[in-house]
């Protein structure tokens, strides 16, 4: 089973660009999913990381041939959604909630028709209280939702897994303070990238298997 991850920095995470690395699959959470289900079941997968930093859904979609239907997976993961909303806080190049859903659906609804057999796990984009996102907490944590409330809509409508994430970190963060798991209320600590494994590989038992 050839399993890709698609996404933004949260799923690049330093991964090793350089054609033919042995070691291409970054220091997040598909690092840490690889890592699991290899020694549970050895040989059985192969993982692929093409998720690339600073990306929105519109640039997932811009290169969702070369970097997913020509590798021909079995089951596709996506991350996708904060950038959509702190691009615009930055420097209003954000993908608005009704184009962000527009664009997602394209690029679900155009991989099953190249690839009719693939799965899919649409993961929840998420965001927590701390140094990136204090500043203007009530629009960026809205607007967070939106695209997560897109994404829940669109795995329903097109019979994928939906992995819902922020209530997994509000819980945590009962425990511990914000920053503990996503250093700047965006980027997964290594505790982060724990609990969004964690998860990930629960639904892949439950779901998909």
């Amino acid at each position: 089973m050839k399993i890709l991850f698609q996404g933004d920095s949260i799923t690049d995470v330093g991964r090793n660009r350089n054609a033919g690395s042995v070691v291409s699959i970054g220091q997040g959470y598909p690092l840490l999913i690889d890592a699991r289900l290899s020694v549970d079941d050895p040989g059985k997968y192969e993982f692929v990381n093409l998720g690339i930093s600073g990306n929105r859904v519109v640039d997932v979609y811009a290169r969702i041939k070369c970097d997913c239907w020509n590798h021909e997976p079995d089951l596709l993961s996506i991350l996708i959604g904060v950038n959509d909303v702190w691009h615009e806080f930055g420097g209003r190049n954000g993908v608005e909630a009704d184009r962000f859903y527009n664009v997602y659906k394209m690029l679900v609804c155009d991989t099953l028709e190249r690839l009719p057999n693939i799965r899919m796990i649409l993961m929840e984009p998420f965001v927590l209280k701390a140094s990136a996102t204090e500043g203007a907490w009530d629009d960026f944590h809205g607007e967070v939702l939106k695209r997560a409330e897109a994404v829940k809509r669109i795995a329903g409508e097109c019979g994928q897994v939906f992995l819902p994430l922020q209530d997994m970190f509000e819980e945590a963060e009962k425990v511990m303070p914000a920053s503990y798991w996503l250093a700047d209320g965006v980027h997964p600590t290594p505790a982060g990238h724990q609990l969004i494994a964690d998860r990930w590989i629960a639904a892949f038992r439950k779901e998909i298997l």
